[in-house]
């Protein structure tokens, strides 16, 4: 097993993920095996309970754990199945530690940082870095880890310290350092000291970098090249620039440029593993296709226009799988795509009265686009202007599809202005006498770590369900597998009266309790999803609820099907009904 561990200094938010993201894949693209490890040096057990606002996106795997988002950047980039064991916290070692010493584990020992702590971080290391991620029971060829926050800040410490001690467990020749750091630009001069100070911190904690990715917002010269080189006692080789591009799937082929694997190769002596003509053959296929489509992303020309409304606009962060998302089906349908973000709240008569410039510029901006997205959130603030634009999609024909709770809000503004019924969900308001959207009955209403319905769960097609956008979508699938993270569902008292007024719920749970799946007839692209489409997203294979969106807000859906039923001709056979 080979590690390599992506460290970060100077600032947070440097772009680790995406490095370490990129790295995993050219060492994929050589026919070996990636699995990938995130430390968070923060005291919470695991993701689920933090804010979208301050953290990001709370990321979802098929095991249920609820995770840091690099780990959707990793599942992207490498096309594997990670776990909530991938996801290492101060909060779950400490825990672990902890109730070690509770059970008498240490045999009375006084229990320290080092060396109970550093070394239960070491063993959840090397144990992680054997689960087999490919959908095979083959163990990983190489782990990629890296190392959440800032070199030198004291929550990272332990880490630190179990990883400078791991470096010696595993051997010299099975590990490597990257260590990624910012250069910025004054005046127009690239500015090398930050960079040389944090390698000095990094040095002075016993842990020397095999590799330094520098961050700048311009191409790295030869000259600064040189000078990092020389500070930093490293050869030029190991000075690696990483500038800004035209999107992130373009960095891979930057590292690639400036021969990164080449000196992993040697490092490593890649040379002398025996790999299989068919894996060696498959990643050359991985590498064909990843170029090809970062070059049609630089060739799209005609533009579409998602209008994402949200509740965490201010920290887009908090959406990023829908995002990449998006871009996964842009890439697609090669479509250069513009996402305009919409504040939900500003869409709501009460935002006119109080800033009627920014009621004007969202209701602008909803109706200019192509397509309407409605992403999951919780909580009461927004989910008026989310109905009204589920509603505006509804009634003029905009592609339109809403995730979780905006599953949830299309459902809702059918209900009142279809049925004209006087409803809402039980969450947005709790004294409503007959909400449309209700608690699920087994979910806890109490604690809130880890109690939603979560992981990978069916959504089975229901009968006649053929001509379905997203059925087709899928290659006329009978069951989908996706991810879930909800506490509410669609009231069961109101699903006949919904479905005979034309909402039409084409998938259900496996025991069709549950709904998971609506649509329109007569409409370009009416969709709501209760799962999160987003989770399972892949460069390669974008999600099909949000290719759909995209395809039809483009004016590409036909032939986007098209392709589709070509591609899944024996599953797309028999006759065609209108469900």
């Amino acid at each position: 097993m080979k590690y390599v561990v992506v460290s970060g200094g100077v600032i947070s938010g440097i772009g680790k993920g995406v490095i370490a993201s990129s790295t995993g894949l050219l060492f994929k693209t050589m026919g070996l095996k990636a699995t990938s490890i995130k430390i968070d040096p923060y005291m919470n057990i695991d993701a689920g309970t933090m804010s979208p606002l301050e953290h990001g996106e709370v990321f979802v795997l098929n095991d249920g754990g609820e995770v840091d988002l690099d780990l959707g950047n990793y599942e992207r980039y490498l096309n594997v199945t990670l776990t909530r064991d991938h996801n290492i916290t101060t909060g779950k070692v400490y825990k672990q530690v902890i109730e070690k010493e509770r059970r008498g584990d240490y045999l009375g020992k006084t229990v320290q940082i080092v060396p109970h702590l550093t070394n239960a971080i070491q063993d959840w290391i090397e144990k992680v870095a054997h689960i087999p991620v490919d959908g095979d029971n083959e163990v990983p060829d190489v782990c990629i880890i890296e190392l959440g926050g800032t070199v030198g800040d004291i929550e990272s410490a332990p880490f630190v310290e179990a990883l400078r001690q791991f470096q010696f467990r595993v051997g010299p020749e099975n590990f490597a350092l990257i260590h990624v750091s910012l250069v910025p630009v004054i005046h127009g001069e690239k500015k090398t000291k930050p960079t040389q100070a944090a390698i000095k911190d990094l040095r002075s904690l016993g842990l020397t970098p095999d590799i330094i990715a520098c961050r700048c917002s311009e191409e790295l010269d030869q000259a600064a090249i040189d000078k990092i080189s020389m500070f930093c006692h490293v050869g030029p080789n190991q000075v690696l620039g990483v500038h800004d591009v035209n999107s992130t799937y373009h960095v891979p082929l930057l590292l690639h440029d400036q021969k990164l694997m080449e000196f992993f190769s040697k490092r490593f002596k890649l040379d002398e593993l025996k790999l299989s003509s068919e894996r060696i053959a498959k990643g050359q296929d991985l590498w064909t296709r990843w170029n090809s489509i970062t070059q049609s992303h630089d060739r799209s020309f005609q533009k579409v226009t998602i209008a994402l409304v949200g509740k965490y606009t201010n920290l887009q962060d908090s959406y990023i799988s829908v995002v990449k998302a998006l871009e996964h089906s842009a890439l697609r349908c090669e479509l250069k795509l513009e996402i305009v973000w919409v504040e939900a709240s500003d869409l709501e008569i009460e935002s006119s009265v109080t800033n009627k410039i920014n009621y004007h510029k969202a209701w602008g901006s909803l109706c200019s686009a192509d397509g309407i997205l409605v992403p999951g959130g919780f909580g009461t603030r927004g989910t008026e202007g989310m109905i009204a634009a589920a509603r505006w999609a509804r009634e003029n024909l905009v592609p339109y599809l809403g995730i979780c709770l905006g599953f949830q809000v299309g459902v809702i503004d059918y209900a009142r202005h279809v049925l004209n019924m006087k409803t809402n969900s039980i969450e947005l308001d709790e004294t409503i006498e007959d909400p449309v959207i209700v608690y699920m009955p087994e979910v806890d209403k109490i604690n809130m770590g880890g109690t939603m319905r979560l992981g990978i769960r069916p959504a089975v097609f229901q009968e006649s369900t053929e001509n379905s956008v997203l059925r087709r979508l899928y290659g006329s699938a009978p069951t989908v597998m996706e991810r879930h993270r909800h506490r509410y569902e669609v009231n069961p008292e109101h699903i006949d009266e919904l479905e005979k007024s034309g909402l039409h719920f084409v998938a259900k749970d496996e025991k069709a309790e549950r709904m998971e799946v609506f649509e329109l007839k007569n409409h370009p692209y009416f969709v709501g999803t209760q799962y999160h489409p987003e989770y399972l997203s892949r460069v390669l294979d974008p999600s099909k609820p949000l290719l759909g969106l995209v395809a039809a807000a483009g004016g590409k859906l036909e032939s986007i099907l098209a392709a589709t039923v070509d591609h899944h001709s024996d599953q797309a056979k028999g006759p065609v009904t209108d469900f």
